[in-house]
């Protein structure tokens, strides 16, 4: 069996309880791996939240987009929540562990989960209690067959695991990889981040998030009614995350505008990664729902190919 070790500075996340390997030992050495056809692991940053009482699955099934009651112990799910306006307070994993205790994980501010929670705890025999995990992202092909321990493993969209707890721990088999190249990776899926593509004014829909997160069966949850409203009229939002990629090497900062051919002002960039591979530059940014996918776009006046954000 190999030997498992966490790299440095790792933590945990994900859906269920696993442990598939043990050991001591460091991962394989780093370098330049393909994502897209290599395994690769890197510590991320993710804070965790335990959701623990009796009341904690009637809280969160009305709290969280996802069908809480629907998951068994060990399953994990992504899902929002939603201020009363249908705005995203949070971006997050949810796994059951028991009947009574569930884990929240975001790599958004723990915080501002556990203040939007709080103010709808009433009357409720709940319990919310920060853990001091880490986490190891584990990408790339069969990432889930990867022989990992961690108190909880989830998928991640766009394919890979997140294995989280107080010491996860990834296969020497796997190579580490640099954070650098996990972004890219990460932007190329389109997967948008808590507090850099998603903030306090994003609705679901623009962010392409409505699909695997909500749950249009399960009954009501805080800020349903615009998510409904929207899914039933075809879920037009004014504007929507793209990926864009430019040729070469390009530094661009949060905030870069997105012309389109033309010149008109059509959206801002949320964040951008250099990817060495590829040799080009991947962004993800909300762009005006009026430029039909693909298209040529300008990104701080270089042009782009921007492109519907993948989902499978």
């Amino acid at each position: 069996m190999s030997e498992m070790a966490p790299p440095d500075g790792v933590g945990l996340a994900g859906s269920g309880s696993r442990d598939r390997a043990a050991g001591a030992g460091q991962p394989g050495s780093s370098g330049l791996v393909d994502l897209s056809t290599s395994l690769g692991a890197c510590p991320i940053q993710r804070e965790a939240l335990a959701v623990t009482g009796p009341d904690a699955e009637g809280f969160l099934q009305g709290q969280l987009s996802q069908d809480v009651a629907a998951l068994t112990p060990g399953q994990s799910a992504w899902s929002l929540i939603l201020g009363p306006q249908g705005r995203i307070d949070a971006f997050v994993r949810v796994t059951r562990q028991a009947a009574d205790r569930f884990v929240i994980d975001t790599d958004g501010p723990l915080e501002q989960v556990i203040a939007r929670l709080e103010r709808f705890m009433l009357r409720t025999d709940v319990a919310l209690a920060p853990l001091g995990w880490r986490c190891i992202a584990v990408r790339g092909p069969n990432a889930a067959a990867a022989a990992v321990s961690g108190v909880v493993v989830g998928p991640v969209p766009g394919g890979g695991i997140d294995v989280l707890g107080p010491a996860p721990a990834v296969s020497q088999d796997v190579p580490a990889v640099a954070p650098e190249l996990l972004e890219a990776h990460r932007i190329r899926c389109g997967l948008p981040r808590m507090g850099v593509d998603i903030d306090e004014r994003t609705i679901p829909a623009e962010a392409e998030v409505v699909a695997f997160t909500v749950s249009f069966a399960k009954g009501c949850f805080t800020g349903q009614e615009l998510v409904a409203r929207m899914d039933s009229r075809g879920g037009n939002a004014p504007r929507y995350l793209r990926l864009l990629t430019l040729s070469g090497q390009v530094g661009l900062a949060s905030g870069a505008p997105i012309a389109s051919a033309g010149g008109v002002d059509a959206g801002r960039v949320t964040s951008a990664a250099w990817d060495p591979i590829a040799e080009t530059t991947v962004a993800l940014g909300y762009v005006k729902r009026a430029v039909e996918m693909p298209a040529e776009v300008l990104v701080a006046g270089f042009s782009a190919q921007a492109v519907a954000v993948p989902r499978r």
